[in-house]
């Protein structure tokens, strides 16, 4: 397998997980505070949205890719 089917089939996989999910979170560490033997850490929750434009996008270019890496191979 050639590195651009392997490319497209990453794009129509992460479109179809892109429009399946909508988003995806992730937790962050922003202050972290030592006084003396007590540590504080604060931690946030973020969320990052993904467009529906996005995942049907990113299925269309993998696609082409997938037709055009099959053509000249």
């Amino acid at each position: 397998m050639n590195a651009s089917r392997m490319a497209a089939l990453v794009l129509i996989v992460a479109g179809v997980l892109g429009l399946v999910y909508g988003s995806f979170s992730y937790t962050k560490e922003t202050h972290e505070t030592k006084i003396g033997p007590i540590e504080l850490s604060v931690k946030e929750k973020e969320t990052v949205n993904i467009p529906v434009w996005a995942g049907i996008g990113a299925i269309v270019v993998g696609g082409v890719l997938l037709v055009l890496g099959s053509k000249k191979g």
